[in-house]
């Protein structure tokens, strides 16, 4: 699994997900539940996985739709 997409936006991990899926990508989300040590305020990044595989054409969906990405 590669790193894809990390982020503090709930709503972005979720849109990039429905992307994902409708083009058959699998994805993981990682760190959902680090709420529970941060207190839920948000601070810590969520990351969205996927096969190393199918990564330069998941990075290619989400740069289609205007996610800024990161260079990893």
């Amino acid at each position: 699994m590669k790193l894809l997409l990390r982020t503090t936006d709930p709503t972005q991990i979720v849109y990039a997900k429905a992307l994902l899926s409708a083009e058959d990508i699998d994805c993981f989300e990682m760190d959902v539940h680090m709420s529970v040590l941060e207190g839920s305020i948000g601070i810590l990044p969520r990351r969205l996985m996927v096969p190393d595989d199918d990564l330069a054409q998941a990075r290619r969906i989400l740069l289609d739709n205007e996610f800024e990405l990161e260079n990893l």
